[in-house]
This record gives C-alpha cells, structure tokens and sequence, in this order.
C-alpha cells in the first residue's frame, strides 16, 4: 500500500513527530510505501511530492515546522482542484492519505470523502486547541509555555518602570492560549473572543493595580472584541478559506488605556514566535501517538475519520465532527481566571 501525507494550516510545534509516527510503524509494521505532498493541499493540486522514508525521519522529532511545508491552499477554490487532486493520487499511485491540519485543512479532508470517497484520515493540529472532538491538539501546550514565559519575563520590566504591559497572543475565535498562559503566567486582566470585554472595567482593573504600586499585565488574544466595537483588523485581506488577517487589537487596547488612565501602556504580540521552534515534551509525546494511531486507522479501512485524545486514549471519530464547530472555552473556566483580575 502506498500512503500518503500533508501537512497544512499554520506551521506547529510537533508535526514532524506525526510523520516520523506514521513512517515508523508503517514501514517498520505494515511494509508500507510513504510519499509526502509538498505545502498542504498545494502538493496533491500539483503533484509535487517527496519521497517518505525511514531515513528521511530520522531526527525530526524535536525539530519544529515541518518538513513537508505547510500553506493555506484551498482545492474548492481552484478551477478543477478537486479533479487535479484526483488525477495527481492516481498518478502517484496513492491508496490513502493521511491529513495532518486544523479546521480548514481538516475540513477539506471531510469534504473530498464525502463527494468523491477519498480515503483519508485526519490527524488534528492547531495552537488555538479549537478542534472539537479531542481533547488537546499538539502544539498547544508549546504555544502556552511560550507566551507563559514571554508574560513571566514582562512582568519585571512592567514593574521596573511601572508601565501597563498588553501581551497580544493568538486566538481568532478561541481564547485557550490567553487564558493558559495569562492563568499561568499572573496576569491581571485575561481578555478572550468568546467574552466581549467592557474597556472601561478594563481600565479600572488596571487602576486599582497601580493602587498598589503594582505594574497590570493585560493578556488579550487577538480575536478579542470590545462590548461595543469590531473585530481589529490589519488590513483586511482574506485567505484562500475566507479568513482575514488579524493582529492589531495589543495596539488598540494599550492606546485607548494609556488614554483613559493616563499611564504609560506599550505592547509585546507573540505572533509566529508562539508556532515556531522546538516541540514542548507533550506535544511530541501527543503528535508521535496521533501519528501511530492514524496508520492502524490506515490498515484498519476506517476512512474519514480522526485520531483524537480522550482523557489518555487515543480514539477514532468522523472528521466532520471535529470541523463542525469551533472548540470555544466555557463560561466557567473564564469566570476562574476572573478571580484575579484587578
């Protein structure tokens, strides 16, 4: 059988551990054939493609990225992509493929099995944890130490100068990154897209650290909402999946605080430095298994499905599960983190 394998979406912490998972054990236990599909869906589109191989992964696994690329691409947008996909697995001679992404990629997956039966199975991936049906998604866990270790770093430069200090990480439509890191990392005001913030509580919970000679930091996710105003937006462009570029929100709240308390306010947004670098040790642990758990799947026949966490197992639901709604944080664990703001 020959297998194939895409990563797509934004880079992330663990992926190449998925790939090294899924050419181990399917060369090492099935005697399968492994061919990588260069950025995404870009690579079946195209037929551009790498030879998988055992020595090909060696040395990988704590190596962030992937060494398959990653992009955006969208076959559905595509003059003829569905068909370009099909006749480029058929010139590869691919039996099935394993699709390593997070909704849009994902649901892209779903799509394809359900009109045209491609055997796939899908392995989740995303920072934001926003994927439904699992538990945890690899590179999450890297992604919050990373920004809790950029928060506990700012907290003495905020406190050295006494200044409000706005750390913007990701979270388009979930805030599972600023509310981890913020919990973990102290800071005083968590701001989250699911939970549309009032500026002016904002500000007083910001006052009243000050009150106390004690410099707020204010972690906001860069989906996050005023009560009465917009979505930040960069520049308004779009993706190939309709998604507009965020980022600007850190900028936003830092002026409209220094303007309505009168104290310094200046911004730190994480960006792609919370995707970028080595795995954390649960994310290569999570990623490795996703990647052994999508090849029994593989040998299995169960095709349009995807690996996900439960508790400690790694179990098998319908792709479309996980793509049909966003994974937001609930109300209550909010209202935890509430304790500590002010």
């Amino acid at each position: 059988m020959r297998v194939g394998v895409l990563t797509g979406g934004g880079d992330c912490p663990g992926l190449n551990a998925v790939i090294r998972g899924i050419v181990r054990k399917g060369v090492q236990e099935h005697g399968y054939d492994f061919t990588g599909f260069r950025d995404g869906w870009r690579g079946p589109l195209e037929g551009d493609t790498v030879r998988l191989d055992i020595p090909a992964v060696r040395g990988i696994l704590p190596r962030g990225g992937t060494i398959l690329g990653s992009s955006r691409t969208n076959p559905f947008s595509s003059e003829g992509g569905v068909r370009r996909v099909q006749e480029n697995l058929a010139a590869e001679g691919v039996d099935a493929l394993i699709v390593i992404g997070g909704e849009d990629t994902l649901g892209v997956a779903a799509r394809l099995h359900a009109e045209i039966g491609l055997k796939v199975v899908g392995v989740p991936k995303t920072i934001d944890n926003d994927l439904s049906a699992t538990d945890y998604t690899f590179g999450f866990d890297t992604a919050v130490n990373i920004a809790t270790e950029a928060i506990d770093r700012l907290h003495t430069t905020a406190e050295s100068h006494m200044r409000v200090l706005v750390v913007e990480v990701m979270g388009r439509h979930a805030g599972w990154i600023a509310l981890h890191s913020g919990l973990a990392g102290g800071a005083n005001v968590i701001l989250i897209p699911e939970h549309r913030f009032d500026l002016d509580q904002v500000c007083g919970w910001v006052e009243s650290r000050f009150k106390i000679r004690y410099a707020p930091i204010v972690v906001v996710a860069e989906g996050a909402m005023p009560r009465d105003g917009d979505m930040v937006l960069k520049d308004g462009t779009l993706d190939s999946f309709g998604h507009v570029r965020l980022s600007g929100i850190g900028e936003w709240l830092a002026a409209q605080i220094e303007k309505r308390t009168g104290k310094e306010a200046r911004t730190t947004v994480l960006g792609h430095v919370q995707r970028g670098g080595t795995p954390s040790a649960f994310d290569r642990w999570l990623a490795t298994r996703f990647g052994l758990h999508a090849v029994d799947a593989v040998r299995d026949g169960d095709f349009g499905k995807m690996v996900a966490l439960r508790a400690t197992d790694v179990v098998r639901v319908p792709i479309g599960d996980a793509t049909a709604r966003i994974k937001t944080v609930d109300p209550a664990l909010y209202a935890e983190a509430g304790v500590f703001f002010g």
